[in-house]
């Protein structure tokens, strides 16, 4: 007689990997762009470009323009898609050193920031050398289109960052505030990634509108769960040092909602350390009990599963294929982090 093993508990996590296997080509045509693109006869400008990009990561922007144009049909014959998938990586590590200058970070992606190596002004000046390298890949391109979204995506995430400086340690910042930050300096990267891609498969009607709608709902549902890890996550997992939110007097939706459902003590508490910044060695572990207290940490991550679900949604009118799939579970992946 057959033996019948159970599966329960045995659920495999959700993973990049099935999306990156398809677009494993174009990824390595995209990284050799990068080191390409990055060359500049002042050393210092490679050098500390590659401490970053470097260091990898996900490269989740430009693995969504390589796979958004497959998905909708591009075909080879030009490399303009590898060139589009190169700007935004550049664009998303032009911002990352200028946010670790401003938010004073110490590691990023498990290494030392660059700012912590070479200096704040070293990497602010090649924060801008790598946003004007993505310009002159969107010139390249040769389409004013694309350059209006990617170019209205800059401006839209400089505006998100200084949102976000002017909501610092405001502890009563609305949660639709906070919403918007998000959309700004993160998920408008993200729907613009994912709607080049379409646009330079030459669909520019409804599977454009879908990958722009994918692309932002994604990338909401992920800084949504990268709130949340900074006062739930490991170290070695996030590859940033944890608690540097609340350390920063940051605002994020787990410490609005904490606050906002605290009682008076709790929030002079929140007062004393975000506000004030008046933060004692115990402060962390009380802020997370606070968190976990009020469920601001479950309803942060219901949050991000509400996005998730629109992201899966957007992506409806696309034929089943193995891409789509991977998309999807792409959508998974980033949720599930926080387990």
């Amino acid at each position: 007689m057959a033996t019948v093993v159970s599966l329960e508990g045995k659920r495999k996590s959700p993973s990049l990997e099935p999306l990156l296997a398809l677009c494993t080509d174009d990824m390595a045509r995209v990284d050799r762009e990068i080191v390409v693109r990055m060359r500049s006869p002042v050393a210092l400008i490679p050098e500390l470009a590659n401490h970053l990009v470097g260091a990898g990561g996900k490269r989740m922007r430009p693995l969504l323009t390589v796979a958004a144009a497959r998905l909708c049909g591009y075909s080879e014959g030009s490399d303009r898609h590898i060139k589009l998938a190169t700007c935004v990586e550049f664009i998303h590590s032009a911002t990352l050193l200028h946010d670790d200058v401003v938010d004073v970070s110490a590691l990023r992606r498990g290494k030392p920031t660059a700012n912590t190596v070479y200096g704040d002004k070293a990497s602010v000046l090649v924060g801008d050398f790598l946003f004007t390298r993505a310009f002159e890949l969107m010139v390249e391109v040769g389409s004013l289109d694309i350059l209006g979204v990617l170019s209205n995506a800059s401006s839209t995430i400089a505006e998100g960052e200084v949102l976000q400086l002017v909501s610092q340690r405001d502890i009563s910042t609305p949660e639709a505030t906070y919403l918007e930050i998000i959309k700004s300096k993160t998920a408008k990267l993200f729907a613009a990634s994912a709607e080049v891609g379409a646009m330079v498969a030459g669909r520019n009607g409804p599977e454009r509108v879908a990958l722009q709608s994918f692309g932002m709902n994604l990338g909401i549902a992920f800084q949504l769960v990268d709130d949340a890890l900074d006062y739930s996550g490991r170290e070695a997992k996030l590859g940033k040092t944890v608690g540097d939110d609340f350390r920063e007097g940051k605002i994020t939706l787990p410490v609005i909602l904490a606050f906002l459902r605290g009682d008076a003590v709790d929030r002079e508490f929140w007062k004393r350390t975000i506000e004030k910044l008046d933060q004692r060695p115990e402060d962390l572990e009380q802020a997370h009990s606070l968190i976990e207290r009020h469920g601001a940490l479950s309803d942060t991550l219901e949050r991000a599963r509400h996005y998730g679900a629109m992201a899966r949604d957007a992506l409806g009118l696309f034929p089943s294929t193995p891409l789509k799939a991977a998309l999807l579970e792409a959508v998974d992946f980033a949720i599930d982090r926080a387990h």
